[in-house]
């Protein structure tokens, strides 16, 4: 198999993720690293983040546990690191938890590895437009920028814009990628 020498770091959105794979094929069994393989391409990959925030264990057991198994098969992805933030209960169950840490997180990673040179092209699984201010600074810096997005329905229009190259994930993307 031939590989292309760009180096490629990919920052997954854990929750966007989750939520996109939900809604749009009403499924979540994906199997990170498959997936992670057919971002890359035949490119050479640098590392992963996955980025994510921790169920509450009290407030949602189920949904923890379940968490908890996916998790630990993320800590299994060659590669990959894994970046937790944290769920916040307030009002529960009556108003939805919210993230903290998480996109600063990515955006600290996101940065840092291209001031270092640490890759050539930086993969975002993401449609927040909250990381378009950070993806133009990556590309002020020579980087490339390719996004990941699951339909174009509650993604970005900015965030497209930024984009060198948005890789659509799709039915036929994701074909083997399914646990």
């Amino acid at each position: 198999m031939t590989y292309r020498t760009e180096r490629v770091m990919i920052f997954i959105d854990g929750s966007n993720m989750y939520h996109s794979l939900k809604n749009n094929f009403q499924r979540t069994d994906i199997d990170l690293h498959k997936f992670c393989e057919r971002l890359l391409d035949k490119r050479r990959l640098i590392r992963i983040y996955y980025y994510n925030s921790t169920v509450g264990r009290r407030e949602e057991p189920e949904r923890y546990q379940q968490q908890l198994a996916f998790l630990d098969s993320v800590k299994l992805t060659p590669y990959c690191e894994l970046r937790l933030g944290r769920l916040v209960y307030n009002n529960w169950p009556s108003s939805s938890p919210y993230e903290k840490g998480v996109d600063i997180m990515l955006t600290t990673d996101l940065l840092t590895h291209s001031f270092k040179n640490n890759y050539d092209i930086a993969v975002l699984v993401s449609g927040d437009g909250d990381f378009v201010g950070a993806l133009q600074t990556v590309k002020d810096t020579g980087k490339n920028i390719e996004v990941a997005l699951f339909g174009k329905e509650r993604t970005s229009v900015p965030l497209r814009e930024v984009a060198d190259r948005i890789v659509p994930i799709d039915r036929r993307f994701l074909k083997n990628c399914w646990k």
